[in-house]
């Protein structure tokens, strides 16, 4: 496994803001979880780690590869 960092992301659908300003470091070997309500952006997160959305501003890096 590898740190998972995540700085200052921002996803935008038009006028709608999927996700504000999202800051996390999942450290090698860490468990997180995320949790929230409905809308409030998880799923959108996750899409964007994985690299099925694009941010639409900050970087998301696994270990020290930008993948953003």
């Amino acid at each position: 496994m590898s740190e998972v960092r995540i700085e200052h992301v921002f996803k935008r659908f038009g006028s709608v803001t999927a996700v504000n300003d999202f800051n996390l470091v999942v450290k090698d070997g860490e468990f997180v979880s995320i949790l929230g309500p409905s809308g409030c952006g998880k799923t959108t997160t996750l899409r964007m780690i994985a690299g099925f959305e694009r941010a639409t501003e900050g970087e998301i890096y696994i270990g020290d590869h930008c993948v953003s």
